[in-house]
Protein backbone atom coordinates (compact mmCIF):
# COMPACT_ATOMS: atom_id res chain seq x y z
CA UNK A 1 0.00 0.00 0.00
CA UNK A 2 1.40 3.37 -0.79
CA UNK A 3 1.89 6.23 1.52
CA UNK A 4 -0.50 7.96 -1.27
CA UNK A 5 -3.74 5.58 -0.45
CA UNK A 6 -3.15 5.00 3.25
CA UNK A 7 -4.16 7.77 4.75
CA UNK A 8 -7.55 7.84 2.12
CA UNK A 9 -8.40 4.31 3.46
CA UNK A 10 -8.17 5.23 6.73
CA UNK A 11 -10.19 7.92 6.38
CA UNK A 12 -12.66 6.11 4.50
CA UNK A 13 -12.58 3.02 7.56
CA UNK A 14 -13.32 5.63 10.56
CA UNK A 15 -15.58 7.66 8.69
CA UNK A 16 -17.80 5.05 7.59
CA UNK A 17 -17.40 3.19 11.42
CA UNK A 18 -18.16 6.34 12.72
CA UNK A 19 -21.17 6.57 10.82
CA UNK A 20 -22.34 2.74 11.98
CA UNK A 21 -21.77 3.30 15.46
CA UNK A 22 -23.58 6.60 15.72
CA UNK A 23 -26.27 6.31 13.31
CA UNK A 24 -27.30 2.81 13.54
CA UNK A 25 -26.35 2.88 17.16
CA UNK A 26 -29.50 5.44 17.05
CA UNK A 27 -31.63 3.50 15.48
CA UNK A 28 -30.57 0.74 18.00
CA UNK A 29 -30.95 2.80 20.88
CA UNK A 30 -34.34 4.89 19.72
CA UNK A 31 -36.10 1.76 18.63
CA UNK A 32 -38.58 1.36 16.50
CA UNK A 33 -42.51 2.64 16.19
CA UNK A 34 -41.50 5.81 18.20
CA UNK A 35 -42.58 7.70 15.35
CA UNK A 36 -41.29 11.10 13.77
CA UNK A 37 -39.14 12.38 17.12
CA UNK A 38 -37.88 9.52 16.71
CA UNK A 39 -37.23 9.43 13.36
CA UNK A 40 -35.79 12.70 12.95
CA UNK A 41 -33.29 11.55 15.55
CA UNK A 42 -31.95 8.86 13.72
CA UNK A 43 -32.00 11.24 10.96
CA UNK A 44 -29.62 13.51 12.16
CA UNK A 45 -27.65 11.32 14.22
CA UNK A 46 -26.35 10.10 10.58
CA UNK A 47 -26.11 13.19 9.12
CA UNK A 48 -24.16 15.05 11.24
CA UNK A 49 -21.73 12.28 11.49
CA UNK A 50 -21.31 12.28 7.92
CA UNK A 51 -21.30 16.12 7.96
CA UNK A 52 -18.96 16.10 10.81
CA UNK A 53 -16.30 13.50 9.48
CA UNK A 54 -17.20 14.79 5.74
CA UNK A 55 -15.58 17.60 6.89
CA UNK A 56 -12.60 16.26 9.06
CA UNK A 57 -11.65 14.14 6.12
CA UNK A 58 -13.08 15.77 2.64
CA UNK A 59 -9.55 17.10 1.75
CA UNK A 60 -7.95 13.64 3.11
CA UNK A 61 -10.78 10.86 0.73
CA UNK A 62 -13.46 13.13 -0.11
CA UNK A 63 -15.30 11.58 2.56
CA UNK A 64 -17.31 9.05 0.99
CA UNK A 65 -18.16 6.54 3.31
CA UNK A 66 -21.00 5.12 1.23
CA UNK A 67 -19.22 2.35 -1.53
CA UNK A 68 -22.55 3.64 -3.74
CA UNK A 69 -20.82 7.42 -3.67
CA UNK A 70 -17.67 5.92 -4.59
CA UNK A 71 -19.07 4.10 -7.47
CA UNK A 72 -20.86 6.91 -8.29
CA UNK A 73 -17.70 9.29 -8.50
CA UNK A 74 -15.89 6.38 -10.35
CA UNK A 75 -18.86 6.35 -13.01
CA UNK A 76 -19.04 10.00 -13.43
CA UNK A 77 -14.58 9.47 -13.94
CA UNK A 78 -13.64 12.15 -11.33
CA UNK A 79 -11.15 8.55 -9.53
CA UNK A 80 -9.29 5.54 -10.40
CA UNK A 81 -10.67 2.02 -10.75
CA UNK A 82 -8.21 1.13 -8.46
CA UNK A 83 -8.71 3.54 -5.60
CA UNK A 84 -12.49 2.89 -5.73
CA UNK A 85 -11.79 -0.67 -4.83
CA UNK A 86 -9.63 0.21 -1.86
CA UNK A 87 -12.40 2.85 -0.73
CA UNK A 88 -14.93 0.20 -1.02
CA UNK A 89 -13.31 -2.42 0.85
CA UNK A 90 -12.16 -0.03 3.90
CA UNK A 91 -16.03 1.33 3.93
CA UNK A 92 -17.17 -2.28 3.88
CA UNK A 93 -14.47 -3.27 6.66
CA UNK A 94 -15.42 -0.04 8.73
CA UNK A 95 -19.20 -0.63 8.61
CA UNK A 96 -18.51 -4.48 9.64
CA UNK A 97 -16.20 -2.92 12.76
CA UNK A 98 -18.17 -0.53 13.62
CA UNK A 99 -21.18 -2.96 14.24
CA UNK A 100 -19.64 -5.35 15.83
CA UNK A 101 -17.98 -2.94 18.41
CA UNK A 102 -21.78 -1.57 18.84
CA UNK A 103 -22.77 -4.95 19.62
CA UNK A 104 -20.57 -5.28 22.04
CA UNK A 105 -21.05 -1.84 23.76
CA UNK A 106 -25.15 -2.98 23.40
CA UNK A 107 -24.47 -6.22 25.39
CA UNK A 108 -25.50 -8.17 21.75
CA UNK A 109 -27.24 -8.22 19.29
CA UNK A 110 -31.10 -7.53 20.51
CA UNK A 111 -31.52 -3.88 19.36
CA UNK A 112 -31.29 -4.86 15.86
CA UNK A 113 -28.21 -3.01 15.45
CA UNK A 114 -29.97 -0.19 13.03
CA UNK A 115 -30.29 -3.26 10.46
CA UNK A 116 -32.52 -1.86 7.90
CA UNK A 117 -35.67 -3.43 7.10
CA UNK A 118 -38.58 -3.29 5.03
CA UNK A 119 -41.70 -1.72 6.23
CA UNK A 120 -44.52 -4.42 7.12
CA UNK A 121 -48.13 -3.10 8.57
CA UNK A 122 -46.91 0.36 9.07
CA UNK A 123 -49.91 2.58 10.29
CA UNK A 124 -50.42 5.31 7.92
CA UNK A 125 -53.28 6.91 8.99
CA UNK A 126 -56.37 4.74 8.98
CA UNK A 127 -54.86 2.47 6.78
CA UNK A 128 -51.22 0.02 6.80
CA UNK A 129 -48.52 -0.32 4.35
CA UNK A 130 -46.11 -3.02 3.78
CA UNK A 131 -43.13 -1.86 1.48
CA UNK A 132 -42.49 -5.09 -1.46
CA UNK A 133 -39.09 -5.66 -2.53
CA UNK A 134 -39.80 -3.87 -6.07
CA UNK A 135 -41.12 -0.46 -3.73
CA UNK A 136 -37.85 -0.80 -1.69
CA UNK A 137 -35.56 -1.11 -4.74
CA UNK A 138 -37.18 1.99 -6.19
CA UNK A 139 -36.88 3.59 -2.81
CA UNK A 140 -33.08 2.92 -1.61
CA UNK A 141 -31.93 3.64 -5.62
CA UNK A 142 -34.00 7.02 -5.29
CA UNK A 143 -32.45 7.95 -2.28
CA UNK A 144 -29.50 6.86 -3.38
CA UNK A 145 -29.21 8.77 -6.42
CA UNK A 146 -30.31 12.33 -4.22
CA UNK A 147 -27.08 11.72 -2.79
CA UNK A 148 -24.81 10.85 -5.31
CA UNK A 149 -26.28 13.51 -7.14
CA UNK A 150 -25.47 16.21 -4.24
CA UNK A 151 -22.15 15.07 -3.88
CA UNK A 152 -21.26 15.18 -7.18
CA UNK A 153 -22.89 18.71 -7.89
CA UNK A 154 -20.97 20.01 -4.54
CA UNK A 155 -17.80 18.21 -3.54
CA UNK A 156 -16.71 16.45 -7.00
CA UNK A 157 -17.86 19.58 -9.37
CA UNK A 158 -16.84 22.39 -6.56
CA UNK A 159 -19.70 24.17 -7.11
CA UNK A 160 -20.12 24.40 -2.96
CA UNK A 161 -16.70 25.29 -1.97
CA UNK A 162 -16.51 24.68 1.82
CA UNK A 163 -19.85 24.17 2.15
CA UNK A 164 -20.35 20.49 0.59
CA UNK A 165 -20.27 18.07 4.13
CA UNK A 166 -23.14 20.94 5.03
CA UNK A 167 -25.38 19.84 1.61
CA UNK A 168 -24.50 16.28 1.98
CA UNK A 169 -25.24 16.29 5.79
CA UNK A 170 -28.58 17.78 5.22
CA UNK A 171 -29.28 15.31 1.89
CA UNK A 172 -28.64 12.39 3.98
CA UNK A 173 -31.07 13.90 6.93
CA UNK A 174 -33.71 14.51 4.72
CA UNK A 175 -33.61 10.99 3.16
CA UNK A 176 -33.68 9.57 6.02
CA UNK A 177 -36.86 11.49 6.99
CA UNK A 178 -38.42 10.36 3.96
CA UNK A 179 -37.36 6.93 3.72
CA UNK A 180 -36.71 6.09 7.23
CA UNK A 181 -40.09 4.18 8.13
CA UNK A 182 -40.63 2.30 4.87
CA UNK A 183 -36.96 0.75 4.18
CA UNK A 184 -34.62 2.01 6.71
CA UNK A 185 -33.11 4.50 4.72
CA UNK A 186 -30.07 3.32 4.79
CA UNK A 187 -28.80 3.53 0.49
CA UNK A 188 -25.14 2.83 1.56
CA UNK A 189 -24.47 -1.14 1.22
CA UNK A 190 -21.90 -0.59 4.41
CA UNK A 191 -24.43 0.75 6.52
CA UNK A 192 -26.26 -2.26 5.77
CA UNK A 193 -23.98 -4.69 5.67
CA UNK A 194 -22.32 -3.98 8.81
CA UNK A 195 -25.55 -4.53 11.27
CA UNK A 196 -26.36 -7.86 9.04
CA UNK A 197 -23.15 -9.22 9.48
CA UNK A 198 -23.15 -8.43 12.71
CA UNK A 199 -26.45 -9.74 13.83
CA UNK A 200 -26.63 -12.80 10.77
CA UNK A 201 -29.87 -11.19 9.48
CA UNK A 202 -29.08 -10.60 5.80
CA UNK A 203 -33.36 -10.18 4.96
CA UNK A 204 -33.09 -8.59 1.47
CA UNK A 205 -29.68 -7.97 1.51
CA UNK A 206 -29.17 -8.11 -2.71
CA UNK A 207 -31.51 -5.57 -2.50
CA UNK A 208 -29.50 -3.25 0.01
CA UNK A 209 -26.75 -3.60 -2.38
CA UNK A 210 -27.72 -3.40 -5.30
CA UNK A 211 -29.95 -0.45 -5.36
CA UNK A 212 -27.71 2.26 -4.09
CA UNK A 213 -25.21 1.21 -6.90
CA UNK A 214 -28.12 1.53 -9.55
CA UNK A 215 -29.13 4.56 -8.10
CA UNK A 216 -25.74 6.03 -7.85
CA UNK A 217 -24.47 5.00 -11.49
CA UNK A 218 -28.09 6.99 -12.83
CA UNK A 219 -26.72 10.01 -10.66
CA UNK A 220 -23.24 10.03 -12.28
CA UNK A 221 -24.48 9.17 -16.40
CA UNK A 222 -26.90 12.21 -15.64
CA UNK A 223 -24.14 14.91 -13.63
CA UNK A 224 -21.76 13.73 -16.88
CA UNK A 225 -24.65 14.65 -19.53
CA UNK A 226 -25.69 17.57 -17.83
CA UNK A 227 -21.88 19.02 -17.30
CA UNK A 228 -21.27 18.35 -21.54
CA UNK A 229 -24.36 19.85 -22.30
CA UNK A 230 -23.25 23.16 -20.13
CA UNK A 231 -20.37 23.08 -21.42
CA UNK A 232 -21.22 22.87 -25.05
CA UNK A 233 -24.15 25.78 -24.08
CA UNK A 234 -20.90 28.15 -22.85
CA UNK A 235 -18.45 26.94 -25.91
CA UNK A 236 -20.86 27.63 -29.11
CA UNK A 237 -21.28 31.33 -28.24
CA UNK A 238 -17.99 31.86 -28.43
CA UNK A 239 -17.88 30.03 -31.85
CA UNK A 240 -20.54 32.12 -33.18
CA UNK A 241 -18.77 35.26 -32.15
CA UNK A 242 -15.08 34.03 -33.97
CA UNK A 243 -17.23 33.63 -37.46
CA UNK A 244 -15.74 36.06 -39.97
CA UNK A 245 -18.82 37.91 -41.30
CA UNK A 246 -19.72 37.00 -44.96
Amino acid sequence: MSNRIAPKLLAEFIGTFALIFIGAGAGAVVGDGVGLPGLIAIAFAHGLTVMAFAFAYGSVSGGHFNPSVTVGVLAAGAMGTGEAIGYIVSQLVGGVAGALFLSAVLGGTATGLGTPALAHNLALGATSLTITPVAGFMIEAVLAFFLVTVVLGTAVAGRAGSLAPLAIGMTLTLNIIMGGALTGAAFNPARALGPMVATGNFSDAWLYVTAPIVGAIVAAILHTVLARLAHEGMVEPRRTAQTPAE
